[in-house]
């Protein structure tokens, strides 16, 4: 895959470079500044393209924390799986350093060329797991120097095995493993309250604290795609949200390495040896085609401008889900313009907070039990504005909605049975489900 792997400032100055098969000269990276600035000409705004090929050279880039990390291939590589490997790059010096920067890179740049001879041979990507590379690749020599003195320091088994995501001898007094479906949902709607566009980003979250070498089933409700003809007789079940007969039509799925494809191809069952501690399992995307969904919290919001005086704001939140669920948590951020003063808020239930510096005001809802509604109203000082019109149509920002419904979940997705089998120590083990359902990054209201 990979020939060469660069750090690089954002200026394009390389900071720590490896050469894994020598077929590039080094030197070849000095041309992707000249290169970027080329693509970044060429294209119209919001055209990114993550690759550059030059006189039989592929730079593959990602830009992260004013970094540039390429990666230099002679051959027609897959470009995606090179790119998914700079990404796991990332997360694992992340999750070393805390943060990942130049600064970082020049004060750990013995630990970086470990890990990168180690998460890549010969350009072929390896182990990735943070957990297993932090056992024996350490950032504390002394300890290393203490336990190499007593005998030789050599990489766990998992690095090895089949399962290399997991270590052997695990063990926990309580075996436990907790199940959370989480569904975040991106919704844009107009002032009159309809939604114009909507989709569901849904995970399977695992916690596992289980000994030995489990070997977990998953059963989810989705007779559509993962139940197998005799998934009926199956035992256990769980109730969340709403339910869907019809099955539903999951795209973009995707599973952690974990999962056996194989047995999830040809009988429609999800099968894993889970990593100890927290994992996705696997994540999906349904589309707005599949659910007639209407606002889970419906925003409606007035505004009023006086000239050489005040801005009147009028906002009434609902949510408009059942009774016996309650959105915890729940942020109405509402825009206002630059130069708004001397505020007042009257709000019938929760707080308001102004925020100046970035020019909106932040109504709280700590707990908003379903079917109930509530109104706030607002009024700050504009002493600069002339012409109402003007800051009516200047102000056109969406109002923003956070909040988390937890025990519901929106698709009705839900998990019928995690059966755990562990082979040699065969224990009781204790399963726990959890479904919350929670804001997109865009959860947005338009208020024109």
């Amino acid at each position: 895959m990979a020939s060469q792997i660069h750090f690089l400032d954002i200026k394009g100055k390389p900071l720590l470079s490896r050469d894994y098969k020598g077929d590039i000269p080094s030197n070849t990276i000095d041309k992707f500044p000249l290169l970027l600035l080329e693509l970044e000409n060429s294209h119209e705004d919001g055209d990114y393209k993550p690759f550059i090929n030059s006189q039989g050279i592929n730079y593959i880039y990602i830009n992260h924390n004013n970094l540039y990390l390429c990666a230099l291939s002679r051959k027609n590589e897959n470009i995606m799986a090179i790119i998914i490997f700079l990404s796991k790059l990332i997360e694992v010096l992340t999750q070393y350093f805390k943060s990942l920067e130049e600064e970082s890179i020049r004060d750990n740049f013995v630990v970086i060329y470990e890990l990168l001879d180690e998460m890549m041979d010969f350009g072929v990507p390896q182990t990735t797991d943070t957990k297993i590379l932090k056992e024996y690749i350490t950032q504390d020599y002394y300890k290393l120097v203490k336990k190499s003195a007593d005998h030789l320091v050599q990489p766990p088994q998992a690095v090895t095995n089949a399962v290399s995501w997991r270590k052997d001898g695990i063990h926990y007094k309580k075996n436990e493993a907790f199940l959370d479906v989480v569904e975040s949902i991106n919704m844009l709607i107009n002032a009159s309250g309809q939604v114009l566009n909507s989709e569901i980003l849904g995970e399977v979250k695992v916690k596992s604290h289980l000994s030995g070498m489990p070997d977990l089933r998953l059963g989810l409700n989705d007779k559509g795609i993962f139940t197998s003809p005799n998934a009926d007789e199956e035992a256990g079940s769980s109730s969340a949200g709403q339910t869907n007969n019809k099955g539903i039509e999951m795209e973009d799925i995707k599973f952690h390495q974990c999962v056996r494809l194989s047995k999830f191809e040809n009988e429609r069952i999800i099968t894993f040896i889970p990593p100890d501690g927290e994992f996705t399992v696997m994540s999906y995307r349904l589309s707005a085609a599949q659910f007639l969904m209407k606002p889970l919290i419906l925003v409606q919001c007035k505004t009023k401008v006086h000239k050489h005086s005040r801005i009147e704001i009028l906002c009434s939140v609902k949510a408009q889900i059942k009774k016996k669920s309650t959105a915890n948590n729940v942020e109405v951020i509402i825009p206002i313009p630059e130069d708004a003063d001397t505020p007042k808020f009257t709000p019938e239930y929760g707080t308001v907070k102004w925020i100046p510096e970035k020019s909106h005001i932040v109504w709280k809802l700590k707990t908003f039990p379903g079917g109930k509604q509530f109104h706030m109203r607002a009024e700050l000082g504009l002493p600069a504005v002339t012409d109402p019109e003007e800051i009516l149509s200047s102000n056109k920002k969406p109002i923003k909605v956070n909040f988390s419904i937890p025990y519901f979940t929106t698709s009705g997705i839900q998990v019928r049975y995690l059966r755990i089998n562990e082979p040699k120590l065969q224990y009781q083990s204790y399963p726990w489900v959890r479904y919350i359902t929670q804001s997109g990054d865009d959860y947005t209201v338009r208020t024109k």
